[in-house]
């Protein structure tokens, strides 16, 4: 006699329903850990191609053009089997054999994160050619320094305007983070295999990862409309 559908998803000693929420967790955790490093390298890479200097452009279009060309997948594989090779040669130099691998969490981190930043490149440079440039020189002629005229006056819009973008892109990292089960990080994904083999029912279990990726970003989504409805009503005043 099987399971019931229930007993397989509920909480009790057949249960997985904890396994899936901590896996869940896992999934949300990597994908903040993600964005937050895509937040960083894209206002690098924003600040890059806005530069006076050609070289500097150069080195901003040549990372956005990279990542945004590369298969997530293909860049989670390079991370991983190139990171954990050079480890291991490390390892090797110094004196400890066998094979070496970085934590699976921590690549998918990284390349998730670079992935996401050259998308929010293009986000953040764009949202700053939006803003009026009298703004700009009001601030410089009232004396405002560069970091005051940063931090008061183009980074609250430049994130403003940013910010339908970015919900998008956020959408696209929490789905990401699915490609992780391919390096051995049991994140919703993979639990949800774990789950389906030792229960042999795969249909139960993928759709309740289907259901819990949903939830979770209709639940974030709604955080970033939010926030995004406030500051345009303090803008509008």
């Amino acid at each position: 006699m099987s399971t019931p559908a229930f007993t397989l998803i509920g909480f009790g000693p057949d249960g997985w329903g904890k396994l899936l929420l901590l896996a869940a967790g896992l999934t949300l955790v990597a994908a903040v850990c993600s964005f937050a490093l895509g937040s960083l390298l894209g206002a690098a890479g924003a600040a890059l191609k806005l530069a006076s200097s050609r070289s500097l452009r150069g080195v901003g279009t040549f990372y956005t053009t990279v990542f945004r060309g590369i298969p997530e997948i293909l860049v989670v594989y390079l991370f991983y089997f190139g990171g954990s090779l050079a480890l291991t040669r490390l390892m090797h130099l110094a004196g400890f054999p066998g094979f070496f691998s970085l934590p699976s969490f921590i690549i998918g981190v990284v390349a998730i994160g670079l992935v996401s930043g050259a998308y929010q490149t293009e986000a953040y440079r764009s949202a700053y050619l939006r803003l009026e440039r009298g703004q700009i020189e009001a601030g410089k002629a009232c004396g405002m320094s560069s970091f005051v005229l940063l931090w008061r006056v183009i980074a609250p819009q430049t994130l403003r305007f940013a910010l339908p973008a970015l919900g998008n892109i956020w959408q696209s990292v929490l789905k990401e983070t699915a490609l992780l089960s391919i390096i051995g990080l049991v994140e919703l994904l993979r639990q949800s295999t774990i789950a389906s083999g030792a229960t042999r029912q795969p249909l139960l279990f993928y759709g309740v990862a289907a259901l819990l990726y949903l939830v979770m970003g209709q639940i974030t989504a709604l955080g970033i409309r939010t926030v995004e409805r406030r500051l345009a009503r303090c803008w509008g005043r």
